[in-house]
């Protein structure tokens, strides 16, 4: 009769304890870009000056299998169970274990870092708080080769990587789509990113612009590149003079082509709603906001116009 009494009373305070003791969470979601830095955090009573042999302090990622990403053990840090995946990345940052805050700093972030972890806190009583990590990894740079196979003819291609798979969609200046006689594909890298390129063959003339568009759906954001087929041959021209007289038409071609593009990018919402870029990373930023959006009233900002000239041959 006694030990269930005294039981009773030990499980009691047992919990009484730790319902006294809590680990909060100034942020339930963190997102990063793939290959930043990112610190997550969680606090904690300390109540006084800090004992840093009373104190245990886990981070754990939860997947199939749980994962050890970092633990402090009556202040010392056991490395031995940490997984594989997180070993060379991760730091603690203990100088703030007094301040009642644990700072777990991962560097180098994989898309794989992404999912929940869980901060256990152990000081007198016991406590945990899950923290969601997001990874995104957006198609930020393209790179672009323009041949020419044959008289008005060019294969165009243009090459990016992100995370997930992206859709790429060719226009040219009137706004047509081309995207059905591109060739696109992908493969996944050791970094788990998607590498798109996609090749567009076509006939053309000189001095046609196409616009080579990855749409992420996933994180709704659109990267662009124009892409000019210039004649930078014309006899009228001295050949010390190319270069500048060709910066200043481009220049005046600017925003004519930004208009353009813009225009184009609002054909293809009303044919193709679900390719609908809503952020051009690399020409201009568009209202998130699909329904308001109108492209007579869109602000311009970080501006790029990249033109590849090709020499008549």
């Amino acid at each position: 009769m006694e030990r269930p009494l005294l039981l009773y009373i030990f499980l009691f305070y047992w919990n009484f304890l730790n319902a006294l003791f809590t680990v909060e969470a100034p942020r339930l979601l963190y997102t990063v870009e793939h290959g930043n830095n990112v610190t997550l955090e969680c606090t904690f009573p300390v109540n006084g000056k800090l004992n840093l042999q009373d104190l245990s302090v886990t981070w754990e990622k939860k997947d199939e299998l749980k994962k050890v990403v970092y633990v402090l053990l009556k202040g010392e840090e056991d490395f031995k169970s940490q997984h594989s995946d997180f070993k060379g990345r991760i730091k603690l940052l203990k100088e703030n274990l007094s301040l009642g805050q644990s700072l777990l700093q991962i560097t180098d972030v994989k898309l794989g870092d992404a999912g929940f972890y869980h901060c256990i806190i152990g000081y007198g009583g016991a406590d945990y708080k899950t923290i969601h990590l997001k990874v995104k990894a957006p198609y930020r740079t393209i790179t672009q080769r323009v041949v020419s196979t044959g008289p008005n003819e060019w294969k165009l291609t243009c090459q990016s990587k992100g995370y997930p798979g992206a859709e790429v969609i060719w226009q040219n200046r009137d706004c047509e789509d081309l995207t059905d006689k591109a060739n696109t594909s992908s493969e996944i890298g050791r970094d788990q990113l998607y590498y798109v390129t996609s090749t567009l063959t076509i006939k053309s003339r000189i001095d046609e612009v196409f616009y080579c568009i990855f749409w992420n759906k996933e994180l709704q954001e659109n990267t662009s590149l124009i892409l000019h087929i210039a004649d930078s041959a014309d006899g009228i021209l001295q050949t010390e003079n190319r270069r500048s007289v060709g910066a200043t038409l481009i220049a005046a071609a600017f925003v004519g082509s930004v208009l353009l593009f813009m225009l184009c990018i609002r054909k293809a919402k009303a044919n193709k709603e679900n390719r609908t870029p809503v952020l051009s990373l690399s020409m201009a930023k568009f209202s998130k906001d699909k329904d308001t959006y109108d492209c007579r009233d869109a602000s311009f900002e970080d501006r790029e116009l990249k033109y590849l000239q090709i020499e008549k041959t």
